[in-house]
């Protein structure tokens, strides 16, 4: 069996793999990431949601500069291939960003690059994790099982091709959180109870079972005229009434519905009016129609999650199908068989998706736990979400997203506004494994609150965070767990966060290209900045008020290094540039003694 040595282990190459391997590479370590498909990107790309699930402050602020660079890339594709104008290859309403997975898939391409040809980063496509091998409380070396051809890790019979890799610190990535059982890392799964979470939307009983649907989308193109009914796929009748199928009061190509717009447009990919080169809509339909809630693929013998993932393919295809011949038209009469599945949309053979849309994972008992009390509105009076003081990143959704989950009628906590929340380094680690970080949707979180970080952006940051840890915690000579137990190590973990354009708190007036931005971003996780209580806003532009000076300075414990009184006409963006660099050069000469909270 071959051994592979590296820095970092990156198991699983969704949005949030990706991320960890682009930054871990970036920041100088060694890397092997694998990825169960032939595609990285996760639900941004195999999983078929290309069509991302953002915030309100995305275009200006909230996202990592890795992350805004990935977007900004998709724009320039179709800017100089397709003579794109606008913001929106698809402008389909539900996003600011719909594009076709492929363009996604050679972004993130182009963005490793440089690691693969330094020598950095090694991947694995077509792979997935199968064992762990343990020494004490640290991971020696995991072992993976090549799957070459097959669609999912359960439709592959156990292979001769095994590869060991050995690595100093293991990202846990994987889009089920496969690694926590294999690692010993203890976890949870499905829905708590109010009695295990204490979360106010929290069902008397829980039920580990009752995890979020999972979905397989796929592309179909519009193309008036024409006829493309599929075959009526198997169990068709049964899927139609059990889901049911139905445009949930949205009609197809008209305006209407409870937001008085077309489900067409709802993710659309490919707006053939704004672009050159494509004579046609492609949408992507990701629908309650095609929500899969029959079974739960986590913790089960590899037979049954591919008899799981059949119905859930059948599912998708048999709402295709329903689409093509018994949808309500608009104009009277049923169906629309100009409906085109677009199977190269995808990159596979039946249409549908390389691995299915997930939105729940194991979830590791982790230092941390992020329950609804953290971030919800009605729990968090102010303009932003519980503060933590190991922040390692942003996230923000419109509300509390909780579909429809198997063995379950509630949904519980869904829908419930948010405020805009901070990522706690204390989420990504167990106690019980110190060189396993957690990446992806596996973080230590709630069954409810989990409906708020699994969407893209956050699990991008999440990821890239995971791998910004990994790489810090390498060149510090210790484990991951250790940078949440010091002070120190902490500290300067956020500073290197910052310095790669990671956002800690929120102040949307204060992005990655402003110059106060790092300097602002760290004293505010720091505790030094306290945020206005009444908006997002830090105001740079502002005079500092001798007051304010000196309260954080005061905060600081820096007011031997720093005046109390700014200099006249003096900003907040300067004078947090001058106390940052301050207040880091004192603790960097006296590093046993940082007293910044």
């Amino acid at each position: 069996m071959e051994t592979i040595y590296c820095d970092v282990l990156v198991a699983g190459g969704g949005a949030g793999g990706t991320a960890a391997a682009l930054r871990a590479t970036a920041m100088g370590r060694s890397v092997v990431l694998t990825e169960e498909t032939r595609w990285l990107g996760g639900q941004m790309t195999s999983q078929g949601v290309s069509a991302l699930d953002e915030h309100e402050y995305i275009e200006r602020f909230g996202g990592t500069a890795s992350y805004n660079r990935f977007r900004r890339s998709v724009r320039d594709y179709y800017g100089q291939h397709h003579g794109m104008t606008g913001n929106n290859p698809g402008n389909g309403w539900v996003s600011r960003l719909c594009y076709e997975p492929k363009v996604g898939v050679a972004v993130i391409d182009e963005m490793l690059r440089p690691a693969r040809e330094a020598g950095l980063l090694t991947v694995l496509y077509e792979t997935a994790v199968v064992s762990v091998e343990r020494d004490g409380d640290l991971i020696r070396s995991v072992t993976v099982r090549r799957c070459v051809g097959q669609e999912h890790a359960a439709d592959a019979a156990p292979g001769t091709t095994l590869t060991r890799i050995v690595a100093r610190v293991v990202i846990d990535c994987t889009e089920l959180g496969d690694l926590l059982p294999l690692a010993g890392a203890p976890y949870r799964t499905g829905m708590e109870s109010f009695a295990e979470t204490g979360e106010p939307s929290a069902p008397a009983t829980g039920n580990p079972e009752a995890v979020q649907s999972f979905t397989f989308p796929f592309a179909v193109e519009y193309r008036p005229g024409e006829s493309h009914t599929i075959p009526r796929p198997e169990g068709y009748e049964n899927f139609r009434d059990r889901q049911p199928f139905s445009f949930n009061g949205y009609k197809m190509f008209e305006a209407g519905g409870p937001i008085g717009l077309p489900f067409w447009t709802y993710r659309r990919l490919i707006d053939a009016s704004a672009l050159t080169g494509f004579p046609h809509d492609i949408a992507m339909i990701n629908w309650p129609g095609n929500d899969y809630h029959g079974a739960n693929l986590i913790d089960k013998a590899p037979a049954e999650q591919a008899r799981v993932l059949d119905e859930a393919r059948r599912l998708s295809l048999s709402f295709l199908y329903w689409l093509q011949t018994e949808a309500p038209r608009d104009d009277g009469g049923l169906g629309y068989p100009e409906l085109l599945l677009r199977p190269d949309v995808m990159g596979t053979d039946h249409g549908l998706s390389q691995y299915p849309y997930i939105r729940e994972s194991r979830r590791v008992k982790a230092y941390e736990t992020v329950r609804e009390q953290d971030i919800v509105a009605a729990w968090n009076p102010g303009s932003r979400a519980r503060l933590r003081p190991d922040t390692v990143g942003l996230g923000l959704y419109i509300f509390v997203d909780v579909h429809r989950c198997c063995n379950s009628d509630l949904t519980p906590g869904n829908l419930q506004k948010m405020r805009p929340f901070q990522i706690p380094l204390g989420a990504l680690l167990s106690p019980a494994v110190r060189n396993l970080v957690a990446g992806n949707k596996n973080l230590g979180l709630t069954h409810i609150t989990n409906g708020a970080f699994r969407l893209h952006p956050t699990e991008w940051n999440a990821g890239e965070s995971a791998g910004a840890l990994a790489a810090f915690a390498v060149a510090a000579g210790v484990t991951p767990d250790a940078v949440y137990h010091d002070r120190r190590l902490l500290r300067s973990y956020q500073a290197a966060l910052v310095k790669n354009g990671i956002p800690l708190c929120w102040f949307t007036d204060v992005n990655q290209a402003h110059p106060a931005f790092a300097a602002v971003q760290w004293l505010a996780a720091v505790g030094v900045i306290i945020g206005d209580a009444s908006d997002l806003l830090f105001r740079p532009d502002q005079p500092i008020t001798p007051a304010e000076a000196a309260e954080w300075s005061k905060r600081a414990a820096a007011d031997q290094a720093v005046p109390d009184t700014p200099p006249p006409g003096e900003t907040r963006a300067a004078f947090a540039i001058r106390l940052a660099a301050r207040v880091m050069a004192r603790q960097a000469q006296c590093p046993g003694k940082a007293k910044a909270e």
